[in-house]
């Protein structure tokens, strides 16, 4: 008797949900009643093309309704690079104020048509870690502190980036610069204190790893603000701890200090704190100043007199990789940032 081999389709399990197609920019031209270049133009916020008001909103609102969103790889193809700012995520402790600085930063290139990605590298340093970021092909790199050189500026631009942009305290050749002088902020600091008639003057140094960049500067302010003068300065390691802090402050009078530059608030808040705790008067006996003018500081009391820090601002740092992202054959720009003053309230 002959056999017939019959193949049974599966069905699927019952219960299941039938696979849904990835929608496309036809699907949601269909959906709005427009034609699929229209729809390209309203969500790539092509400026060049002018569209109606109520155009561009039913494209949003279809593109919402399917789920659909563009693609960025094919974006990128045709632009002939990509719309990705990267930023390595900060390997130490930072502070309010950066963070401010962030979100103003990317908002103001979401408005130009950036993605900002923050991007994590531990483990990896200076031209290496430039490796690792080439690798996503940012068409932009913004690289805070020091540590990237020459050679990592030279990677990234033969993977794509149009613009590298460092900011810290000195230059890198082959990139745009945001220099930050953090001892202008110990020289406020230092010559404030002095003018308000102290000489035995501390000045904290984190042992947190990382911070030594933005610290051994403030430090080195200081000692040039009393230069000349009849006061001495005294370095103090400390940890970001309420034991450490506490520490220190059982042994200040035997330091003979009368004032201290905390080189932030964070951390005068932490030593004012420990100080007040050991029924040292502030600031009768020490007088303490910090740095950043964090909200927290102006409710203690007495009031924490601060070094205002003004960073660049989002928008402006936003333009400027814009201007070198559409010229990139354009020269190095350097910029001096981070304007300090002081605020003088009551704990010096």
């Amino acid at each position: 008797m002959p056999y017939v081999m019959v193949q049974i389709p599966k069905t699927p399990a019952p219960g299941a949900p039938a696979p849904r197609s990835v929608p496309t920019s036809a699907d949601v031209a269909r959906l709005a009643g427009v034609s699929r270049a229209t729809v390209s133009y309203v969500l790539n916020n092509t400026s060049a093309v002018r569209i109606s008001e109520p155009t561009r909103r039913r494209v949003h609102e279809a593109a919402k309704e399917l789920g659909y969103v563009p693609h960025a790889a094919a974006r990128s193809l045709r632009a002939g690079h990509s719309r990705l700012v990267l930023m390595p995520a900060p390997t130490i402790p930072v502070g309010q104020l950066y963070g401010q600085f962030i979100n103003e930063l990317q908002w103001a290139l979401s408005r130009l048509d950036y993605t900002v990605v923050q991007h994590g590298s531990v483990g990896l340093h200076g031209d290496e870690a430039a490796r690792a970021w080439a690798e996503l092909r940012p068409v932009a790199v913004l690289v805070p502190g020091a540590g990237l050189g020459p050679k990592g500026v030279a990677v990234l631009k033969r993977s794509g980036a149009r613009a590298v942009v460092t900011l810290g305290p000195d230059t890198v050749e082959g990139a745009h610069a945001l220099l930050m002088d953090h001892e202008a902020v110990g020289h406020r600091a230092g010559r404030h204190l002095c003018e308000r008639g102290r000489r035995r003057i501390g000045v904290v140094v984190p042992e947190e790893a990382g911070l030594e960049a933005f610290s051994l500067p403030r430090l080195a302010g200081v000692r040039a603000a009393l230069r000349g003068t009849d006061a001495t300065v005294t370095d103090l390691p400390l940890a970001y701890t309420e034991e450490a802090g506490a520490r220190l402050a059982a042994r200040w009078r035997e330091l003979g200090l009368d004032a201290v530059f905390a080189y932030n608030d964070e951390y005068a808040m932490l030593l004012m704190r420990a100080l007040l705790d050991q029924g040292i008067d502030i600031p009768g006996e020490t007088a303490v100043i910090g740095a950043d003018d964090l909200m927290l500081g102006r409710l203690l009391r007495p009031r924490l007199s601060t070094v205002r820090l003004e960073l660049p601002s989002g928008r402006d740092l936003a333009e400027l990789v814009d201007r070198a992202v559409r010229n990139p054959a354009g020269p190095p720009e350097t910029h001096k940032v981070l304007e300090a003053a002081v605020v003088h309230r009551e704990s010096s």
